[in-house]
């Protein structure tokens, strides 16, 4: 087997580290510094990556909500051959036999009668010839159901592959936080420290002691929260994958800066391949169909029957059927009239829940796009306020060490720093939530 790049490397970094005690002195500090970093780099080959791809195609796997609507895919189909069947024959075999049976006969110009036993046994058959479409029809709307149950499931998927998304990307910002907050933490004890020393110095009040140490607390329990926040984001997208994340997992940050172009055909592309529209448009394609069948079952069938049965009586002999039948309803009480009007009723309604549908999806879409518009312009405003923000930061440091400002400043420019980063993490997320929505809406996975 041919050994891998990582191989090669781990090697590499193995023979450097037997080798390093023999580099001379003047040397061993830089050697050292490439020694660590290629080391670290070597460990970090054997971390864990999971990527939203991963984490989408085990969620679609193992949630239950998946299988529930692939089984109803299943079950549409079973429904089309339900209604296929009407128009296959239909053959029946029957058996009958009676111990006590009063037969009637004529004798001498009266009817007597003997008791005896009796049987018979045959077969019939029926083959519908002509139903007026309304056999056909149902075959046709069930088709449209399992169309509707197969749209149903690539929403169902579409839906989950957004959530999936959204706890994956709320673990980026999460994890992205725990690290500002690190940093905010340790920042806030190097001030602490700082101000503890001038304190003992006689060159700082405890005042400023005091209200550092405050800081630390403050940023110890902010750390604690982003902790809290990515453990529950990586749960819960555990639990939607079916496996457990490790706790050293390392994700692909580039989800949160997606790119996305806005142009003036955004909404009709949306519209023309949203999922839940296709439902209720193949909906009322259903209705249609289930409409033209009940009408039909005002004309009755024409069948072809036939049977041929065995009977044992006072006398055995054959019975032998072959005809046609036509059967029409005269009255049945206003039940199919009231099922015809029932379907024509829910052909509306499924009109009118389309017609609310893209409503909605204009006015969910128009929203989106001004809000990925918006959070494009507060990513830039974010930036250039962390960047301001850190100068601020850095001058107003070197005028507290000189005794040219309070501590109340210093914190002052700390707070803004933290706020902008986190407001840039903010900003990327929630674009990214937009982005997601509208992908979701065009069924994307």
């Amino acid at each position: 087997m041919e050994d891998t790049y990582e191989d090669n490397f781990l090697v590499e970094i193995t023979r450097m580290f037997l080798n390093i005690a023999l580099i001379p002195q003047e040397y061993t500090l830089s050697m050292k510094k490439i020694f660590y970093i290629n080391l670290l780099f070597a460990l970090g080959l054997n971390a864990q990556v999971l990527s939203l791809q991963e984490s989408i195609n085990k969620t679609l796997s193992n949630h239950p909500d998946i299988k529930t609507f692939a089984l109803k895919v299943t079950q549409s189909r079973t429904g089309y051959t339900s209604a296929r069947a009407d128009y296959l024959p239909q053959v029946n075999l029957s058996a009958e036999y009676d111990p006590i049976k009063t037969y009637v006969f004529p004798f001498n110009g009266q009817f007597k009668t003997v008791d005896d036993d009796g049987w018979n046994a045959g077969v019939n058959l029926k083959q519908k010839i002509w139903d007026f479409s309304k056999t056909t029809t149902k075959m046709d709307a069930a088709k449209v159901e399992q169309k509707i149950a197969e749209l149903s499931l690539q929403d169902i998927k579409a839906l989950m592959a957004s959530k999936v998304k959204s706890l994956y990307s709320l673990m980026v910002v999460q994890a992205d936080a725990i690290k500002v907050r690190e940093q905010d933490l340790l920042s806030k004890e190097a001030y602490y420290a700082q101000a503890k020393a001038l304190f003992e110095q006689g060159l700082k009040t405890e005042a400023d002691t005091s209200r550092f140490l405050s800081s630390v607390y403050l940023a110890k329990d902010n750390l604690a929260i982003a902790n809290s926040s990515y453990e529950k984001a990586k749960n819960s997208l555990s639990l939607y994958m079916g496996e457990k994340i490790a706790d050293d997992v390392t994700l692909d940050a580039s989800v949160l800066k997606k790119e996305f172009n806005i142009d003036a055909q955004n909404t009709q592309k949306i519209i023309a391949s949203n999922k839940e529209l296709k439902i209720y448009e193949e909906n009322i394609d259903k209705n249609i169909l289930l409409h033209k069948s009940a009408k039909a079952s005002h004309y009755g069938s024409l069948d072809l029957v036939a049977s041929y049965n065995r009977i044992g009586s006072l006398n055995e002999y054959d019975s032998k059927i072959v005809g046609v039948v036509l059967n029409i309803p005269l009255y049945s009480g206003g039940r199919i009239s009231a099922e015809a009007q029932n379907v024509q009723i829910g052909t509306q309604i499924s009109n009118e829940q389309k017609a609310s549908k893209l409503l909605n999806l204009k006015e969910e879409i128009s929203n989106l796009l001004l809000d990925i518009k918006r959070y494009e312009k507060t990513i830039q405003a974010k930036k250039a306020q962390l960047e301001a923000a850190r100068s601020t930061q850095k001058v107003l440091e070197g005028r507290y060490k000189e005794g040219l400002a309070t501590y109340i400043e210093v914190l002052d420019a700390t707070a803004l720093v933290l706020s902008a980063k986190l407001g840039l993490l903010e900003a990327y997320y929630s674009r990214a939530l937009s982005i997601d929505r509208i992908d979701y809406l065009q069924g994307k996975i």
